[in-house]
């Protein structure tokens, strides 16, 4: 795979989905493959399947987004609104023309990524979500304009030569977290009392889990499990541009970051102090 030139955290980040693309593929993962071609299972609403969240925060782990769009006929995924709009997403809708009812999202995006690097010179990274070699072309155009290149789809979706033509891919099932479903307890024997059952899971610490998905984002990003902790308070507010220490009850980063010797483990570096994931 190609050398990654040296990220400049001043530089902005272009985002584009082939948002059907993703989820199609999930879909096929979940229920076999041509699953979702099917026309009784293609035209209908369709069930939430792609963490849009864990994308935007990959992204973000490149620079601030300036541009997140994602192509897709709309009309059959509205049940993604709330995430969507959490995330800060526009949506571009594309009616399919034709029988064939193929979007076209792969020509539109292609064409906007160009025209966008060419128009905004502070884009230094752009994320490609799809797996389709139908994106080689414009690898090359986005690589010879001197901007990093990341792609981004499922395993199974994923054409190799696209992926090589990244600067970095990334898996989707290696982004997001996939727990195996609890296996179901024996049932009790004859004369014996059911045991009562779990406790509810304790409230989760929202600021110690922002905490530990900078920290690993940047981690992943640096190939190094100790970062700086000045970055991790930028890449928090990336991932989250309302988070204040002082709305969970810490004074300031500093004082959070040492009050969760639990999460992180912290040590003197050459200029800052680092951090590292326990």
């Amino acid at each position: 795979m190609p050398n990654t030139p040296e990220r400049d955290d001043s530089r902005s980040v272009a985002l584009y989905w082939d948002f059907e693309n993703l989820h199609a593929s999930l879909c096929e993962e979940r229920s076999g493959e041509g699953a979702y071609s099917k026309p009784d299972n293609r035209f209908k609403a369709q069930e939430p399947l792609v963490d849009v969240q864990a994308i935007v925060e990959l992204a973000a782990s490149f620079g601030p987004i300036a541009v997140n769009r994602a192509y897709c006929n709309w009309q059959y995924y509205g049940r993604y609104r709330d995430a969507l709009l959490q995330a800060a997403v526009e949506l571009i809708q594309l009616f399919p023309p034709g029988g064939s009812a193929k979007n076209g999202a792969d020509i539109k995006l292609c064409l906007d990524a160009v025209e966008d690097i060419g128009r905004f010179a502070h884009i230094g990274t752009v994320v490609i979500v799809g797996g389709d070699s139908d994106y080689m072309p414009v690898a090359q155009k986005i690589k010879a304009a001197g901007r990093t290149l990341v792609g981004l789809a499922t395993r199974q979706s994923t054409n190799r030569h696209w992926a090589k033509s990244c600067h970095e891919f990334r898996y989707y099932e290696n982004l997001v977290d996939v727990r195996a479903p609890a296996p179901a307890p024996a049932p009790p024997s004859a004369g014996t009392p059911p045991a009562p059952p779990d406790p509810p899971p304790a409230p989760v610490n929202a600021a110690a889990e922002l905490l530990r998905r900078a920290v690993k984002l940047l981690a992943e990003t640096k190939g190094d499990p100790w970062v700086n902790k000045g970055s991790i308070w930028h890449m928090i507010k990336r991932l989250d541009p309302t988070f204040d220490p002082k709305d969970h009850g810490y004074a300031n980063f500093s004082a959070m970051v040492k009050a969760m010797d639990e999460v992180v483990e912290v040590k003197k570096g050459e200029s800052d102090q680092v951090v590292r994931l326990r």
